[in-house]
């Protein structure tokens, strides 16, 4: 991918496009007060896949003068943290588009060189654990203004959790870093609400029942259809505990009428109120036809910011997901409903995106969490508002799951016949059993095969990213991904339509090593698998457990939560690499040492499949 610094006055803008970042610009407006001052971890870029944007355009949206403070500086005398004053109304705090701790480490926890969020890749722009770090800072140097946590950091952290970089189990986010409120997925809903009651006078401290958050309290009066999961303490002594409330959170955060989770933390309760239910075609649009300017604030002019080069040119058409695996955030922090913007909303985007300077008419993505799930939802929805499972196509798909492609084919023919557009892309991943599953209705069918057609012909930029994640059955039945067999079906699919029409485009699959269940034999079987299929795996990574998702809390706890059995668990840097090296068994290097692990192993007739004995 070309990368090139970014360049200021683009299409006609002013500094005063931006929100402010500095006291000097806040005096430019004429402003004598700021109603809400945000801080991010990451750099601040003006456009709607960047959350502090996102936020900072919603509240303005409401009326409200808004501030981002990017990337302060939380060493020395906390300058950045009192440059703009104090907010007529609360502070934000996010921080930043990752989990800090997965932009900073390596799946073996060495500390990473660049930053991708950063101008110029520069590290150690943020700390560890920013959510904490920040909000401990503004309630030292002001403990009466209220703070509200948000991001995916908080929204993943909001019970307790294990921290694979501390090997501890923690309590919810709340109660290290001090914040009044927390905001769980994407949040502007919930942050509209608060401002809202706000206007109307009521005190933050009485801001208790907005949906979608989370708060500490002193008391606790239970509903009757309440979940009381075990306490913090009790889970700490007990991993099975942990393990058994794990299910209940997975379920809520599935779930369409949802309940309330209550946690006791020493002497006091985390509630977590149910989230909103999905947004509508409407509220998701306004989101996005706010008035971004798509671009990196100036103060960044000539420097490259690595997560915006990647989306400048890409359209998100859709949220959620609903292939639940079990090593996935998705649908933890969007939801497993698919919340999909209209057709023109999405148009108006990408006329936005041809009027840029410096684009030459190629679109690197129409996509979302997954490419093909745009505007499917369920047939009945009095079904889906009693379901509590986390994926609507594992281990089948749902038989109430309309799964039509027509919309999305729609979409492709209507941006591909815009003015100033030679090409759009696919660059979201694609499920492939959604493509090969075969439903009641014919037309359905049709639809799907008209899809593969056409996006294998017209909308892969060389190589078409999927995620078959592994080849060992007991391997992907942990996972919720399907069976091996279906990637390779779909790669000869893949294959027959690049020959009839000429092409010589890749298949790029991705794969997982050290995933529970997962054993160093299963590791070699996928090399050998793999092998066969003429694949020399580029896109490969250990597995890294992240708060709230199924894989950790087996990592973790040794059981699986629904079932509660035991489940091996690679766990130490040995048993990792050990598995990882199985990726890469076409090097030489990697030659000696995987002979001995597999004679070791009592497993000689891989040898000879991997180094043709």
């Amino acid at each position: 991918m070309l990368i090139v610094p970014y360049l200021c006055n683009m299409n006609g803008l002013k500094p005063q496009d931006w929100l402010p970042t500095t006291k000097k610009e806040v005096e430019a407006r004429g402003w004598d007060y700021i109603d809400v001052i945000l801080f991010s971890g990451d750099a601040y870029v003006d456009h709607p896949l960047f959350g502090a944007a996102v936020i900072g355009r919603t509240l303005e949206a409401e009326g409200l003068r808004v501030a981002i403070v990017p990337q302060p500086d939380w060493r020395g005398d906390y300058r950045d943290f009192k440059k703009l004053g104090i907010p007529r109304l609360f502070f934000g705090v996010s921080p930043g588009a990752m989990d800090s701790m997965i932009n900073h480490y390596t799946a073996n926890k060495r500390l990473r060189s660049d930053d991708a969020y950063t101008p110029d890749k520069r590290p150690g722009m943020r700390p560890d654990y920013p959510s904490i770090v920040y909000t401990n800072i503004l309630k030292e140097l002001y403990p009466e203004v209220p703070v509200v946590l948000g991001g995916i950091e908080a929204s993943l952290r909001r019970l307790t959790h294990y921290d694979y970089w501390q090997d501890q189990l923690k309590p919810g986010i709340l109660v290290e870093s001090k914040a009044d409120l927390l905001i769980y997925g994407m949040g502007e809903l919930p942050i509209k609400e608060l401002v809202n009651r706000l206007k109307q006078g009521f005190p933050f401290s009485q801001l208790k029942d907005i949906p979608q958050t989370a708060y500490l309290t002193q008391e606790m009066h239970p509903f009757p259809d309440d979940i009381i999961l075990f306490s913090h303490e009790e889970c700490v002594k007990d991993k099975l505990k942990q393990a058994k409330n794990f299910q209940y959170i997975e379920e809520v955060s599935n779930t369409y009428d949802a309940p309330r989770i209550l946690q006791r933390v020493g002497d006091r309760t985390i509630i977590v109120n149910p989230p909103y239910p999905p947004m509508t075609e409407a509220q998701i649009d306004a989101s996005f036809d706010l008035p971004y300017t798509r671009l990196p604030h100036p103060k960044y002019k000539g420097k490259t910011i690595p997560a915006f080069d990647m989306i400048r040119f890409s359209v998100n058409i859709h949220r959620g997901c609903f292939g639940g695996c079990a090593f996935c955030t998705i649908s933890a922090h969007q939801g497993k409903f698919i919340v999909s913007r209209s057709k023109e909303s999405i148009l108006k985007e990408v006329q936005a995106i041809t009027q840029m300077e410096d684009f030459k008419g190629y679109l690197s993505d129409l996509g979302g969490p997954s490419a093909n799930m745009y505007r499917m939802r369920g047939k009945e929805e009095k079904i889906c508002r009693k379901c509590k499972k986390p994926s609507c196509i594992f281990p089948v798909v749902c038989k109430n799951l309309h799964a039509d492609h027509t919309p999305l084919l729609d979409i492709y023919h209507a941006v591909d016949q815009l003015p100033g557009i030679r090409k759009s892309f696919i660059g979201s991943g694609v499920r492939y059993d959604l493509l090969l599953h075969r439903f009641e209705d014919e037309k359905l069918n049709q639809a799907t095969r008209t899809y593969m057609e056409e996006l294998i012909a017209r909308h892969v930029s060389g190589r078409l990213k999927v995620a078959p994640e592994h080849t060992q059955s007991s391997v992907l039945k942990q996972m919720r991904k399907p069976g091996f067999e279906q990637f390779g079906a779909f790669k000869k699919i893949f294959d027959r339509i690049n020959t009839q029409h000429g092409l010589r485009q890749q298949l790029i699959p991705y794969f997982i090593s050290s995933h529970p269940r997962c054993t160093e034999t299963d590791m070699a079987e996928l090399a050998v698998l793999t092998k066969k299929m003429n694949f020399q795996l580029e896109q490969i990574q250990d597995f890294t457990p992240t708060p709230m998702t199924l894989a950790t809390e087996i990592y973790y706890t040794g059981y699986h939560p629904y079932t509660l059995e035991k489940v091996y668990t690679p766990r130490t840097k040995e048993q990792k690499l050990a598995q990882r090296q199985y990726f890469f068994w076409y090097k030489p290097e990697f030659r000696r040492q995987i002979t001995q692990s597999l004679q070791r192993l009592g497993r000689k007739d891989l040898v000879n499949k991997l180094f043709n004995r």
